[in-house]
């Protein structure tokens, strides 16, 4: 719940947010988890073009 309603709190799509963070956590390193936090975290594909320019 308390999950859900941060991201709520942060203006993202609760089950968009969930399934991504879900999806990437496995995988994803450590020390920087701290970007899949509702208030730095930004979907997949906004991710990707972020890190080509």
């Amino acid at each position: 719940m308390t999950v859900i309603e941060n991201a709520k709190l942060n203006g993202l799509d609760p089950l968009a947010f969930l399934a991504d963070i879900l999806d990437r956590i496995h995988d994803h390193k450590i020390n920087r988890l701290d970007e899949l936090l509702p208030w730095n975290w930004s979907p997949v594909a906004a991710a990707i073009s972020n890190q080509a320019a």
